[in-house]
């Protein structure tokens, strides 16, 4: 009967690197989170049509906002395979 090796574990992150560029990654998103919600509630004011393509604008540049904090652009690095 052959004889299974288990699994390596898996890669634990042992200290949160960068603290103080994670904090102004995270104030920026906040202010450019924050200036495209008021941009965008100005434009509602001029009429309906200013309004859908505002909300319309809003939503993708959000949408890239949340997508640059989670790290999406962000290279990958190779595995560890446990040595």
């Amino acid at each position: 009967m052959k004889i299974m090796v288990p699994p390596a574990p898996p890669p634990i992150a042992l200290a949160d690197a960068g603290g103080s560029d994670r904090l102004r990654l995270r104030l920026h998103q906040v202010t450019l989170s924050a200036v495209t919600v008021l941009v965008t509630a100005w434009c509602v004011t001029l009429g309906a049509v200013p309004a859908v393509i505002s909300v319309s604008i809003a939503k993708h540049i959000l949408v890239a906002i949340l997508a640059m904090g989670l790290g999406v652009d962000e290279p990958r690095r190779p595995l560890n395979s446990g040595t």
